[in-house]
């Protein structure tokens, strides 16, 4: 049997691959993000709601439905069907800052 070359490689590459792997990736982000905020939410109302536990717990949703709108744009793109454009630094620092901000949340409500 022949040796597979790097040109035969890349030309039997599927170029859809890709995209797919990081509109999935995207969904997996997503579905932790929901859990993060509903268990915030949890535990900010956990033995009798605070004024402080409703409003950390409002904050983890306005988070969540910050990253939920990144991560929506970004998997309309990708499923397009056409090579998806590259993430705009905005939404990425979005995305990262929405993360963040969750995670800051979180200390405060555990602590």
């Amino acid at each position: 049997m022949g040796r597979v070359t790097a040109g035969a490689r890349a030309a039997g590459r599927d170029p859809g691959l890709q995209p797919e792997r990081t509109r999935l990736a995207w969904r997996r982000t997503t579905l932790s993000a929901t859990v993060a905020a509903v268990l915030a939410v949890r535990t900010a109302l956990h033995g009798g709601a605070s004024a402080e536990g409703i409003v950390l717990g409002a904050v983890c949703c306005g988070l969540w439905l910050g990253f939920l709108g990144v991560a929506h744009r970004r998997i309309r793109a990708l499923s397009a069907g056409t090579r998806p454009p590259v993430l705009a630094g905005r939404q990425a620092a979005a995305a990262v800052l929405c993360a963040v901000a969750t995670a800051v949340c979180a200390v405060a409500l555990v602590l």
